[in-house]
């Protein structure tokens, strides 16, 4: 029986559906409810738990994007190096750390330290070219209110001792440079998305696992959602008056089932991830960083690598990467048709017009795609002279979609590099693409959308958000003094202090 014969029933209406179980529909759905704790929420989710997509621990960085040393933030532009992406990019993870604060206090994410940890964050140069470009970075940060105690060296000796695993093996004619923070952190978003619904279960929001979003179609001043159990086939029909797309890479041919203009020329490029593992536990007690290098000329943001320390459960882990791979697929657990699904005459020229354009990034990705283990491990040498394949295993991360934009002109489109928030023009529907910073702005993008999409709202409610972030409104850069009060409440609130 096809999935248009199939029994459907209509449920009650709701005021708001979140579409997707991951982070981005958590924070929402946990901001409305402060904001409208009246408004009835429904979330659905295809597979049968929270957080299993790019909201998982092993299938991103778990950075608190903060720009701390992620260098593809400070381009160098005529020899001088650029920051306002690095405080663009900081100043919105400081609204992360306040909303996060406040839902601690109300207990709402009760265990902070099952999801955040202090890990330093370091910047990694090697050969005389990124020295000096690392260097010149951290002249360009270390007086800066947003980047508290910025360090640096080039000396072999410091350098070792802060990062043995690194410094040991190396050749001793090859310069190397760090600069780092203590204030650094690793974010379990799996855990924190699992608090943040397990509250909202509590407070009368309804969670379907196991339920797909087929369509969306609007009905009057409402949306109406076409939702199969993927287990039973029954399809089920619920009107909304909001709706939110946070459906990691199925958002854009759910945006685009939705009809709405402002989808039209919007496409999408998936890029899978793969990571090596470390399974020596020795060796994963001897680092304690996040290190990030640059990335090799034409590969994505998303691709910068790096040696992390991860706090996953309570156990430290050890993560280099990561390797880009391909595939049609949307989501990991996707269809190797979604790519070519995706694909309408609104959007055609804007693939015709990237494909044109970035043939270094598919150059790129045709040589990760062919590496072997023994060529990852080369990689991984490059960060870590002395390791050995037998301490590393390959486990394959979640799936990015890069967007691709439209826009005016020959080119017809561009890569959209960040996380671009669509909505309609009435505000009754949005969605997030693109991937990095992500998770880590994820308050931020949901003020955003609060804006957007509420504005005759936000007057009402101005005196609330301001309670959940503080700095709303103000710029924490050119405010040392407001910084410096909520670093010091966001650093106990969530258990930070040392």
């Amino acid at each position: 029986m096809s999935d248009s014969k199939k029994p459907q029933h209509v449920i009650d209406e709701v005021d708001v559906a979140l579409i997707g179980a991951g982070i981005m529909s958590a924070t929402l759905g946990a901001m409305l409810r402060t904001l409208e704790p009246n408004w009835s929420q429904i979330v659905f989710e295809r597979l049968d738990a929270p957080a299993e997509e790019s909201s998982s621990p092993w299938n991103n960085a778990g950075t608190g994007h903060s720009a701390l040393c992620e260098l593809n933030y400070t381009p160098e532009v005529n020899g001088k190096i650029d920051i306002a992406k690095a405080v663009g990019v900081n100043e919105k993870f400081q609204m992360s750390r306040q909303f996060w604060s406040y839902q601690v206090n109300q207990g709402v994410l009760p265990n902070p330290r099952e999801w955040i940890n202090p890990v330093p964050h370091v910047s990694f140069g090697r050969g005389e070219q990124q020295v000096a470009y690392i260097q010149k970075r951290f002249e360009a940060l270390e007086n800066h209110p947003l980047f508290p105690n910025m360090q640096y060296t080039d000396d072999r000796e410091e350098f070792t001792k802060l990062l043995p695993l690194m410094g040991e093996g190396r050749s001793p004619h090859e310069p190397v440079a760090a600069s780092w923070t203590d204030a650094g952190t690793d974010i379990n978003y799996g855990a924190q998305t699992k608090q943040f619904l397990a509250a909202a279960e509590r407070e009368g929001t309804e969670i379907r696992y196991g339920h797909e979003v087929k369509n969306l179609q609007r009905d009057g001043a409402r949306w109406k959602i076409t939702v199969k159990n993927v287990h039973t086939g029954d399809t089920q029909v619920v009107r909304a008056k909001f709706v939110f797309v946070g459906a990691g890479g199925m958002a854009l041919p759910l945006l685009q089932k939705s009809g709405i203009p402002e989808i039209r020329g919007w496409g999408g490029f998936p890029v899978s991830g793969m990571w090596l593992r470390c399974t020596n536990e020795e060796i994963i007690e001897r680092h304690a960083a996040k290190v990030y290098g640059q990335a090799s000329v034409d590969a994505p943001p998303m691709s910068v690598p790096h040696l992390d320390t991860r706090v996953i459960d309570g156990k430290k882990g050890l993560l280099f990467g990561p390797y880009a791979g391909w595939t049609p697929k949307f989501l990991k657990t996707g269809t190797y048709f979604d790519l070519f699904k995706s694909i309408r005459p609104s959007n055609l020229l804007s693939y015709v017009g990237v494909g044109v354009q970035e043939m270094g990034l598919t150059k790129y990705l045709i040589t990760e795609v062919v590496k072997d283990q023994a060529a990852r491990m080369e990689t991984l040498r490059e960060y870590m002279p002395n390791a050995k394949d037998e301490d590393w295993e390959l486990v394959v991360a979640g799936q990015r979609v890069q967007a691709i934009q439209p826009v005016a002109g020959p080119s017809f489109s561009t890569l959209a590099f960040g996380t671009s928030l669509i909505n309609s023009a009435d505000g009754t529907i949005a969605g997030l693409l693109g991937a990095s910073p992500g998770a880590s702005i994820a308050p931020a993008a949901m003020v955003e959308l609060l804006e957007r999409c509420f504005g005759d709202h936000m007057v009402v409610w101005g005196d609330k958000i301001k309670e959940m972030v503080p700095s709303y409104g103000i710029k924490l850069a050119t405010n040392k003094k407001l910084f410096e009060e909520m670093w010091e409440y966001t650093q106990k609130t969530l258990e930070l202090e040392k």
